[in-house]
């Protein structure tokens, strides 16, 4: 979905802008009422999870964030073909 951006906010939630659909772990998807910016809970005590409810402010949930690059991901692993067989 093109023009999605996700925001890790510093001591706070997890800031999803755009074209986006949220899905559960069986593929179905929560209803947004129409929202095209949302939070997720990044600190664990929302009330309304996956969102966020402000629930970080209250319990202090601190976790700074800079972004930084990943490591270049491992090679796929080779798929080597059985050796064939003779009719």
């Amino acid at each position: 979905m093109a023009g999605t951006t996700i925001t890790i906010r510093t001591d706070g939630s997890i800031r999803v802008e755009g074209d986006f659909q949220i899905l559960d772990q069986d593929g179905k998807p929560f209803g947004l009422g129409g929202r095209t910016k949302i939070g997720l809970c990044r600190c664990g005590y929302s009330e309304n999870k996956p969102f966020c409810d402000g629930a970080h402010k209250r319990v202090n949930f601190q976790s700074p964030i800079q972004a930084f690059d990943l490591p270049p991901a491992p090679p796929a692993p080779s798929v080597v073909p059985p050796p064939a067989t003779k009719p």
